[in-house]
């Protein structure tokens, strides 16, 4: 039996060193609203709007952890490690049984209790779900209320992943009252964290309160306005003006309109792959992928579009997990090239992320040179999610942080290439590859599970379901009107109640 009272769970990896999380700044110039009376409210430009009516149970999940207002049982800290939050302390009783000792001073928005019952009707409803949160890809699990505040967790196999896949924000742990009867869940006034969100306009903004019985350290400012700016040229233009203190994910064209000291750029564990739609449509054909993988050369990239802000593609994981690289061998195509000569594809990407169509202007140019006749299709994400999801182009340049959801890279690779994988664009379906990572997720994080991911890697790789493209490293807008604003990696954080208004 292994025990973790309050210690740190072993960790999957380890970040480089400039990929630090918790900053703290004091610049001048800059606009919004930093004073120095402690009750100042800030201003945040955010790049997507909420996909799914901020359902934690989809990717909307991590907006509530940026504003601090959804809190899971254990989170990540900046190793990667799992360290307590609404959990005290955890227990794995045996392989697939969990024990979590329960904090008894936390207080739901709404005034109701948070305790053993309110957890586990959380990953009840988590669990019931369709689809379930990415998070709990994988793996079944059933909750029992074993004591007021105490919960015990049962996976239906060996899971060492477990403390991992509760610490995604996806498993925010919310009041009774979020979840209604029709499946959607509201987490307006429901969650537990230093910010109670009390309003959200459509996708235009959204507005939270400092919660003065939060259970923790209460937030140094009196709330966040967020608002919802799909634009990268506008995210940028509203911090020169003042009207914004931080921009999430400022495009390298805006960079040099920024005044020195507000663009801080952030080694993230992202990566941008052109994933070929292996169901349906002439990549079906291994020989077609294998053409288009020929034809396309992406060193280019990172001057030409990034202007030298990100970092050139070595495979899916990028340089910010180090381990990678060191177990990565070459990788050949499976099949031979075949002749693209007039075969019609249709190339997506989405406007959120200034850069994409740029690269999409690229890709399109080499695929034409090797024959293929290219269509593009380039729309905000919200209105072409369920299209690529679904299968509906033949390649799609989508860009992924490999350690969103559970800090652990192999998770990432079950998700986007697994038969049942939730943001399986690329719609692979391989028994190897679903051999490959099932038998990985069994190993214990460590350096057999990094081998493990890395045949999976090889094995993705080798089908051309993906082309990596670039490792991105996001750059951050902060006006200097604020500090203490966390700079993640894991793009999980980034208002806490640390955050203040800067002397």
């Amino acid at each position: 039996m292994s025990k973790h009272t309050g210690r740190r769970v072993a960790a999957a990896l380890a970040l480089t060193g400039s990929a630090a999380l918790l900053l703290s700044g004091c610049f001048s110039g800059g606009g919004g609203n930093g004073g120095g009376d402690g009750d100042d409210r800030i201003q945040v430009a955010f790049m997507q709007p909420p996909k799914s009516n901020l359902n934690p149970f989809s990717d909307d999940a991590f907006k509530l952890s940026r504003w601090s207002t959804g809190e899971t049982l254990v989170r990540l800290n900046d190793d990667i490690e799992i360290e307590p939050m609404l959990a005290t302390e955890w227990e794995q009783v045996d392989d697939l049984t969990w024990k979590f000792a329960l904090r008894d001073d936390v207080t739901f928005h709404d005034g109701t209790p948070f305790n053993a019952e309110a957890v586990k009707n959380t990953l009840d409803k988590a669990m019931a779900a369709s689809p379930p949160p990415r998070a709990l890809n994988g793996v079944a699990i059933t909750t029992e209320a074993t004591g007021e505040f105490e919960v015990t967790v049962t996976t239906d196999a060996p899971d060492p992943l477990l403390p991992n896949r509760l610490a995604s924000p996806q498993m925010s742990i919310l009041s009774a009252a979020a979840y209604n009867d029709d499946g959607t869940v509201t987490p307006i006034g429901t969650g537990t964290g230093p910010f109670e969100l009390v309003d959200v306009n459509g996708s235009t903004t959204a507005t939270l309160d400092r919660f003065d019985d939060y259970w923790g350290e209460p937030a140094a400012i009196s709330g966040i306005d967020a608002s919802f700016v799909p634009d990268g040229a506008a995210r940028a233009g509203s911090l020169r003006s003042g009207e914004t203190d931080v921009a999430e994910s400022i495009p390298v064209s805006q960079i040099d309109l920024l005044e020195e000291g507000t663009a801080h750029e952030v080694q993230q564990t992202r990566t941008t792959y052109l994933a070929l739609n292996t169901k349906t449509g002439p990549f079906a054909d291994p020989a077609v992928r294998a053409a288009a993988r020929a034809a396309i050369d992406p060193s280019g990239i990172v001057d030409g579009v990034y202007e030298g802000h990100a970092d050139p593609s070595v495979g899916l994981l990028g340089p910010a997990i180090p381990w990678a690289a060191e177990l990565r061998d070459d990788v050949e195509s499976a099949a031979e090239p075949g002749d693209a000569s007039g075969v019609e594809i249709t190339l997506a990407t989405y406007t959120d992320r200034a850069e994409l169509p740029e690269i999409a202007v690229q890709l399109e140019k080499q695929l034409e040179d090797a024959g293929f006749v290219v269509t593009q299709d380039v729309r905000e994400y919200v209105n072409m999610e369920k299209e690529m999801l679904g299968g509906g182009f033949d390649a799609v340049i989508y860009s992924r942080n490999t350690l969103l959801d559970t800090g652990d890279p192999l998770s990432f690779l079950a998700q986007d290439f697994m038969c049942g994988g939730g943001s399986n664009v690329a719609q692979l379906c391989d028994d190897t590859v679903d051999s490959l990572i099932t038998a990985g997720q069994q190993v214990p994080l460590g350096e057999e599970r990094q081998k493990a991911t890395m045949e999976a890697e090889a094995a993705v790789l080798q089908l051309d379901a993906a082309i990596p493209l670039v490792h991105d490293r996001v750059v951050q807008g902060e006006a200097g009107t604020f500090a203490d604003v966390v700079r993640d990696p894991l793009e999980r954080r980034l208002i806490t109640e640390l955050t203040k208004p800067a002397e």
